[in-house]
């Protein structure tokens, strides 16, 4: 990223303002983003662990679970560190590079996890439409090309983005109205008319967004379809607990997306608190969702803890 430098040599960093408080406040939120980061961290690799360790839980859905929990934890260490340094130290600077590094590995996670969840509802509409045929089309190899697009499309995503939004000039105003450089409030600092940089944001991450939740919706379409012709009400049950993880994940994603990024020029004090939910709070909901509505995985972490699961199976 050290090609990358602001036409003004007078712009060194940016000041993160998107999270103002009160001076008492400052030890509590440090330690509430301390523990919700540590949290996430734990969660995240407690699955991956368990996923590990648990030989009936290497299927193609437990694979991508576990890329989806690493970008978990790797969005979180992008964005929450540096805010909880700020709290810890009174300083909200970051470098220029600092700034563009930032806003790259977040796009490229976040992008990633956009691509990954269409695939995870891929994986999904194969193993219920048709079961007979998942494990010749969800093999090993067909898992791993997957799982390698995804991160080379998001890769190259992030790539375009930054160097659209660090090709043009910034002067004096460096302060940053987020918990992170992202794109809307880093276009707002530029020098230049920034309109076609907002049109080529909103129709790219608008674009992608938009097919890959529409793949997904026409996926439980079919899903939904397939499962109401079980006979069996244990059967049914049994399908729409392994669907409402992956679908409950995909509505905390999609939605603080829809809100930041599909409203060009647009700001809203709300911005900054979508944000903060969404690179703090997502990541350790993943964790939790899957697991509780998961009797797999609750089934395995009890194993891994030493205890038998009570209950009727679902």
């Amino acid at each position: 990223f050290r090609g990358l430098k602001p036409t003004s040599s007078d712009l060194t960093h940016f000041i993160l303002v998107g999270l103002p408080y009160p001076p008492e406040l400052r030890i509590p939120l440090f330690l509430f983003f301390l523990i919700i980061y540590l949290l996430t961290l734990y969660g995240n690799l407690l699955i991956l662990l368990v996923v590990a360790r648990e030989r009936r839980l290497h299927k193609p859905m437990y694979w991508f679970l576990c890329h989806l929990s690493f970008l978990d934890m790797t969005v979180s260490s992008v964005v929450v560190p540096k805010v909880v340094a700020g709290f810890l130290s009174g300083g909200r600077a970051i470098s220029f590079q600092g700034c563009v590094a930032q806003l790259f590995f977040f796009h490229f996670l976040g992008c990633t996890e956009c691509f990954l969840y269409t695939v995870m509802g891929y994986d999904r509409f194969l193993a219920i439409c048709k079961p007979l045929h998942y494990s010749i089309i969800m093999n090993h190899r067909a898992c791993l090309c997957l799982a390698v697009v995804t991160w080379l499309a998001g890769s190259l995503h992030s790539t375009i983005q930054t160097a659209l939004t660090f090709q043009l000039p910034y002067g004096q105003e460096n302060r940053v109205r987020y918990i992170f450089c992202d794109i809307p409030a880093v276009l707002k600092l530029a020098c230049r008319d920034t309109a076609l940089n907002e049109l080529v944001t909103f129709v790219d991450i608008g674009f992608l967004a938009f097919t890959c939740f529409l793949l997904i919706l026409m996926s439980y379409v079919y899903i939904v379809s397939a499962i109401l012709r079980i006979h069996s009400a244990k059967g049914r049950r049994r399908a729409f607990s392994t669907c409402m993880a992956h679908v409950t994940m995909v509505v905390t994603y999609y939605v603080p997306e829809f809100f930041i990024y599909l409203r060009p020029g647009s700001w809203h004090p709300l911005d900054g608190v979508v944000a903060v939910f969404y690179t703090t709070v997502t990541p350790l909901l993943n964790p939790l969702i899957y697991t509780l509505r998961n009797k797999e995985m609750k089934d395995a972490l009890m194993r891994l803890g030493g205890r038998k699961l009570p209950g009727p199976e679902l």
